[in-house]
């Protein structure tokens, strides 16, 4: 059996090795719609894959992609428990991110991060996705709603007293408001485009319409 040490840098790298994976990517080119990268803002998640017109192709994409940061944490804590887990899962979004075969330019890692925290501790999941769904709803803006559910992940797993889940979520939510510091800049500035806005409004206000 591993120890401790020895188990925490096999799940770190498992994690990052699954959050690697580009499935934006490889999905989009499978469908013959090219590469996802010289597109909109040039990220491989489900929002830019949406620039494609394929909803069932950035669908997957979440799935996915939200599919490889809970495997990793699941396999991971069934090997060598549940601290291995959130280390796995932690490492599969930083993987998404940075990817070594995209030259470390991937993804914001939102969905990936839900993926890990609704099998790490599904009420945190759920509590994140909740308020996802809420900002979105009320103020139409996808990186607001990704923010203010990073944002939450680790006061909810805080409150719930998971002290290891709210760590990983807390490092999770640095390390999502450092992806999305562009997004930042535009929603201070008024220039970030909203949910269903049309593609005039969104050429003007954010060439790159960049979302998490």
């Amino acid at each position: 059996m591993a120890s401790v040490d020895t188990a925490i840098v096999y799940a770190a790298l498992i994690g990052f090795g699954l959050g690697s994976v580009p499935f934006g990517l490889v999905l989009t080119r499978l469908a013959g719609l090219g590469d996802i990268r010289k597109i909109g803002s040039g990220n491989i998640g489900a929002t830019n894959v949406l620039r494609t017109g394929n909803k069932f192709l950035a669908f997957l994409t979440v799935v996915c992609d939200s599919g490889k940061g809970a495997a990793a944490a699941v396999l991971s804590a069934y090997l060598w428990g549940a601290d291995a887990g959130l280390v796995a899962g932690f490492a599969a979004v930083v993987g998404h991110n940075f990817p070594v075969w995209l030259k470390f330019k991937g993804g914001k890692g939102f969905a990936t991060t839900l993926g890990v925290l609704l099998v790490s501790a599904w009420p945190v999941g759920v509590a994140a996705c909740a308020v996802w769904l809420v900002v979105a709803g009320t103020f139409r803006f996808s990186s607001l709603a990704a923010l203010a559910s990073l944002a939450a992940s680790p006061a909810v797993a805080y409150w719930m007293k998971l002290e290891h889940v709210a760590i990983m979520a807390a490092a999770l939510a640095v390390l999502g408001f450092v992806r999305h510091h562009q997004n930042i800049t535009r929603l201070l500035r008024g220039e970030e485009s909203r949910i269903g806005a049309k593609k005039s409004e969104k050429s003007e206000k954010d060439p790159e319409g960049e979302a998490p």
